[in-house]
């Protein structure tokens, strides 16, 4: 128990500590939520300077100068971030414009889908409106409105670019700085660099592996003749940055879609191609891959994503596991009189091996209560 926690425990009743900490934490959320709109492409930003910080690197000790070799860099993340982006734009805009040819399609399943509430007794009000939401154009509406303008996603692209600019000046002094630091604060130190590694090898592992179960998704889907097959693609590449709950998103508009060109067998097909690229990808390789990068539990994966998405939109979702381990390194990884919450936040090496340890030692007293 550090100072601070005896201090703060003569003084204070523990309940009091919890309830004011929670207090803060609800205020700071709120204030995080009020300037989502420039923090959430602050903090994409900060994440890509780290994943591109060792190229940076590799480039200076090869003999390129400093400042080219930081604008290489620079120029090369926000080219591929600015393709992207608007490749998904006129990805979705060629959707939108498809939509129109099946209204005969789900006019047909929303007659169905009332139909069907009908007989369980649903008044015609909530039918309506629920049937209502499958119109194309309502659809059409839905999706607009969750990308944004065009106008606010070249703002942020802009905001993005200019703290690319500001942070590669600002990281000349990054050694200097941490040197500095170390003198008073080592743990704060040790913990950053341990966030840096952990968080580049998250993000770099499951971009390549994004892209390659896109690509896979996006060719299954294109021979099973499903619309807008790289649309589908380039959303399951965005949805394997989602822990837990985005392979569900990324699943359900080729399920809609393979059944209105294919019916059945197709919705089928589409099901089984996305469990089983998912399974391996994000159940087998990942993990193996990603190690003990990310020791946080699956129900506080599951939570942050969640948390993330509410307090700062989709990016949030997106960045969730980066996120959370920036919060656990400074209030967790930093302090060593708090270092007894990362097992409760996550299974260690150590919770691991003890499991093992236990797992073990029951099977070694079942086998001797047969013997």
């Amino acid at each position: 128990m550090t100072s601070t926690d005896r201090h703060l425990n003569g003084r204070y009743p523990r309940g009091t500590v919890i309830l004011v900490g929670a207090a803060a934490a609800v205020v700071v959320g709120a204030g995080i939520s009020g300037i989502r709109d420039i923090l959430a492409p602050v903090l994409l930003t900060l994440v890509l300077v780290i994943c591109a910080s060792p190229v940076r690197g590799r480039l200076e000790k090869h003999g390129v100068p400093s400042g080219f070799a930081t604008g290489s860099v620079i120029l090369v993340v926000f080219a591929l971030l600015a393709v992207f982006t608007y490749t998904v734009l006129i990805a979705f805009a060629q959707f939108v414009a498809m939509l129109p040819t099946y209204s005969a399609q789900f006019q047909e399943i929303g007659a169905q889908i009332a139909a069907q509430f009908t007989r369980l007794g649903v008044g015609q009000g909530q039918i309506q409106s629920i049937v209502g939401g499958m119109d194309p154009g309502s659809i059409a509406a839905a999706i607009t409105g969750a990308i944004g303008s065009v106008a606010s996603i070249t703002g942020a692209l802009v905001i993005v670019l200019t703290m690319m600019i500001l942070m590669a000046a600002d990281a000349v002094y990054a050694r200097t700085i941490l040197r500095q630091l170390s003198e008073r604060r080592p743990h704060l130190v040790q913990a950053l660099g341990e966030y840096a590694t952990n968080v580049r090898r998250y993000m770099v592992v499951t971009t390549v592996l994004g892209v390659v179960q896109g690509a896979i998704n996006a060719i299954a889907l294109y021979i099973m003749g499903v619309p807008a097959a790289l649309l589908w693609g380039l959303l399951a590449f965005l949805c394997s940055f989602i822990p837990n709950i985005g392979y569900f998103f990324a699943i359900i508009p080729p399920i809609v879609f393979g059944y209105l060109v294919g019916g059945w067998p197709t919705m089928i097909a589409v099901v089984v191609v996305y469990g089983i690229v998912n399974a391996v990808v994000q159940s087998i390789i990942q993990p193996r891959v990603v190690g003990h990068a990310v020791s946080l539990s699956q129900t506080l994966t599951f939570f942050s994503v969640l948390l993330w998405a509410v307090l700062i939109g989709p990016i949030g979702a997106i960045l969730a596991i980066p996120l959370t381990l920036l919060v656990k390194t400074v209030l967790v990884d930093a302090d060593p009189g708090a270092h007894w919450w990362r097992p409760v936040l996550g299974p260690t090496a150590e919770t691991r091996g003890l499991l093992k340890s236990d797992e073990s030692a029951a099977k070694t007293a079942r086998k001797s209560k047969r013997d």
